[in-house]
């Protein structure tokens, strides 16, 4: 069993968000402790550094990640599709926008806003023709803040792995899970 150092209980509680003063209720330690132990100043120990790590462990728990929030049934439309089949696919899902992909990447998306100022004669063009930016794209491990901020800006959030998409996350799917 490999012990942590103080610069990897400090890297830890920074990296889940905790103050030290966090960190030191939920250990059930004080603050200044937690200052000297982060800071190599005092060697803790076993009992307390224990505490201190379970406390860690149970706030990583507490994390909520994009795994934990994506769907992984994603709808999209090809580049290469119709105009018209994206409009087609969007009502039949009640969808306001799609992921436009190409060979499980993520290359553009389409919504409804978009195909507003398609008329008629355009139906039959490509979807790559009238497509907007790419919605951003994250690991499974990104954390709800993460996700949160990037859906201040866009409609939704991919989740890729090894490149390849393996879910999406909208505004809708956050809500649903803090209900």
């Amino acid at each position: 069993m490999e012990l942590p150092t103080p610069a990897d209980l400090r890297q830890r509680r920074t990296e889940l968000g905790l103050t030290q003063s966090e960190l030191a209720e939920k250990a059930d330690v004080s603050q200044p402790l937690i200052a000297r132990i982060e800071g190599g100043d005092v060697d803790p120990r076993l009992s307390t550094l224990r505490r201190i790590v379970n406390a860690l462990e149970k706030a990583e728990s507490d994390v909520i990640r994009a795994a934990d929030l994506m769907n992984e049934a994603v709808v999209s439309i090809a580049p290469d599709d119709p105009v018209s089949e994206a409009a087609r696919k969007m009502e039949e899902e009640a969808y306001s926008q799609l992921a436009v992909i190409q060979d499980g990447i993520p290359v553009g998306s389409i919504s409804q806003s978009d195909l507003v100022h398609v008329d008629s004669e355009a139906r039959d063009e490509s979807v790559e023709d009238h497509m907007s930016e790419s919605f951003p794209t994250v690991s499974k491990d990104a954390t709800l803040d993460e996700i949160s901020n990037l859906l201040e800006h866009y409609k939704a959030v991919m989740i890729t792995e090894a490149g390849e998409t393996v879910g999406i996350i909208t505004e809708a799917d956050i809500a649903a899970r803090l209900s």
